[in-house]
């Protein structure tokens, strides 16, 4: 349940940077995207320095084939609007969905966030996709979205025991270039 403008931007920015070493990425974001993405590695850097990405489910590892890489940093600036700044890493889990979402529930909670809820219904979401959080920092609107079922990445990551056996899930924090209010239903 990502905010649907920087969904399928974030995950192909997000495969493509799973391959690249973490370090180099964030130095070369700034550069990507032409002039909304220009002067973004401070940005980036904080974002990617947000605790409740490193959070994960005891049982949580990275995805098979993809470690090393951590979290991942991107600016997409290719839509209308202001550009959009995240943070995301991959997580491999043997459990169930619902352990993931409680996990997230509590420790995003704890740290000040708040859960998002449909605003037709006035309740949070079914976690069939996953969750949505947000929160204020330094003048900055925050989303923490959990992505139940990532999808765009080539190879597709697998989980430690191999494809089958439990799921791969995304964390990503992210924000509007200019701190704008983007929210799980925009």
């Amino acid at each position: 349940m990502s905010p649907t403008r920087p969904s399928a931007g974030t995950r192909a920015v997000l495969a493509a940077a799973l391959l690249l070493p973490a370090a180099g990425f964030l130095g070369a974001c700034s550069a990507v995207g032409g002039d909304g993405c220009d002067d973004t590695a401070a940005e980036l850097t904080r974002l990617a320095r947000q605790p409740l990405l490193a959070s994960a489910p005891t049982r949580a590892s990275e995805p098979a084939g993809y470690r090393g890489v951590g979290v991942t940093t991107g600016c997409d600036g290719d839509s209308a609007g202001a550009p959009w700044l995240h943070a995301d890493r991959l997580y491999a889990f043997p459990g169930e969905p619902g352990e993931v979402i409680a996990h997230y529930a509590s420790a995003a909670t704890a740290a000040g966030w708040h859960r998002e809820r449909d605003p037709a219904t006035g309740a949070p979401p079914a976690t069939v996709e996953g969750a949505c959080w947000t929160t204020t920092e330094k003048d900055r609107h925050l989303l923490l979205t959990v992505d139940l079922h990532p999808r765009g990445f080539s190879p597709e990551p697998e989980t430690a025991a191999g494809r089958g056996q439990g799921f791969v899930y995304a964390v990503s924090i992210g924000t509007e270039r200019d701190g704008g209010g983007e929210t799980c239903w925009h």
